[in-house]
């Protein structure tokens, strides 16, 4: 549901191209790690899956099950709400495990947080935190990278500049792309991991960015 209502809503706000590594496969069982720049990258994530016939269970800040109509799509999805700083944090670790034995994809968000910034360029993704390593240490799951470019020029800043932003991409209908990298074979140290993963999700995005001409955020 939520997959389809991302399908149904990208195309209305941007334009989504999508591209896949010539050695990436979206198994069953695997974990999807993307970087995250803006509120609306996750419907563009989903949208891009969905285009490739996956339709993942995503974990997503627990705040989002308080928006009207979304939670419902939230809750009829069996999304996984993650509850920073709270005690029921390790849940969400619990269900996307079980999500992953019964052969569901998981989207992650290994940064955590979006970047505190107000303008709408492109960054190279900030520091993973442990939460993906933890998921691939408990259940040995491929990690499949993925980057997207563009979901800053839907939203971004001030939440008034995000406001305006949603409201006039429509007319503006920006660029968007995804891109799709090779699994990942990971390390058994857990350092390592986080490293491996971010450095595969950064080459992910830097191929998403290039195809929107960003020349400025590749180069640094």
């Amino acid at each position: 549901m939520l997959s389809r209502l991302a399908d149904m809503l990208v195309p209305a706000v941007g334009r989504l191209s999508v591209t896949t590594h010539s050695g990436a496969v979206l198994a069953p069982g695997s974990i999807i790690a993307a970087n995250h720049t803006s509120l609306a990258d996750p419907a563009v994530v989903l949208a891009a899956l969905r285009r490739l016939g996956v339709e993942p269970v995503v974990m997503a800040a627990a705040g989002l099950w308080r928006v009207p109509l979304l939670s419902r799509a939230l809750v009829h999805g069996r999304h996984i709400p993650v509850h920073r700083g709270d005690r029921r944090a390790a849940d969400a670790l619990d269900q996307a495990i079980q999500a992953l034995e019964r052969g569901h994809l998981v989207l992650i968000y290994p940064e955590g947080c979006l970047p505190h910034r107000t303008d709408a360029a492109e960054a190279a993704p900030q520091n993973f935190r442990s939460g993906l390593s933890r998921l691939v240490q408990r259940t040995g799951a491929p990690v499949v990278p993925v980057g997207q470019a563009g979901a800053r020029r839907i939203t971004s800043g001030n939440p008034a500049k995000q406001l305006t932003g949603l409201l006039t991409a429509p007319l503006r209908r920006p660029r968007l792309h995804v891109h799709v990298g090779e699994p990942l074979h990971m390390t058994p140290d857990d350092a390592a991991r986080t490293e491996q993963a971010h450095t595969a999700v950064t080459a992910a995005w830097r191929t998403a960015a290039a195809q929107l001409g960003e020349t400025t955020a590749l180069a640094s």
